[in-house]
């Protein structure tokens, strides 16, 4: 797959709640890519990164800012003819619709999973601020994408090469599709 804007697209969300594997997954397709990855974690304000640590679930009005940033990051990457794909949790429509900016060419990946396997994962995960007790909010928060947001849906139950083969092959068949 061509990694420029020939490909059709120049932009991917790759999203799912914490634990569901985001950052690996984003990686491993920048590396195949040879695209920009960025975590939208590190968008977060300071205030958010201490509410969470301290096993507090974010509201609606803690995440706009946020949103907004990491929109603002993927606008600039768009700007400059910069291919990336940005590790976010989009947990609900109105996030992706704010990310997505009603742009065509960028995608939602969604990274479904089950809930034992991804509080495993967390529990076995080293130093993040996203303590293993949030999940359940996560889950609550969870509007899984719809048909009409064209998100790409991949089960994590798989390894990091056959899930990022699975969605670079459903990137390349919606291509033709188009």
């Amino acid at each position: 797959m061509s990694a420029d804007r020939d490909a059709g697209f120049c932009a991917l969300i790759v999203m799912g709640v914490s634990g569901s594997g985001k950052s690996t997954i984003a990686n491993a397709l920048g590396r195949r890519l040879g695209w920009i990855v960025e975590d939208a974690d590190r968008f977060h304000p300071v205030s958010n990164v201490e509410k969470m640590s301290a096993g507090i679930a974010l509201t609606d009005d803690d995440r706009w800012s946020w949103l907004h940033a990491v929109a603002a990051e993927i606008g600039r990457k768009r700007a400059s003819g910069t291919s990336i794909i940005m590790a976010c949790s989009a947990l609900k429509r109105a996030y992706r619709a704010i990310l997505m900016h009603d742009r065509r060419d960028t995608r939602i990946v969604y990274l479904r999973g089950d809930k034992d396997l991804i509080a495993e994962r967390l529990r076995a995960r080293d130093a993040h601020f996203m303590p293993p007790e949030l999940l359940e909010s996560q889950f609550k928060t969870l509007e899984e994408p719809t048909e009409d947001e064209r998100p790409i849906v991949v089960d994590i139950g798989a390894t990091v090469n056959d899930i990022a083969d699975r969605i670079l092959t459903m990137l390349e068949r919606s291509q033709t599709v188009s």
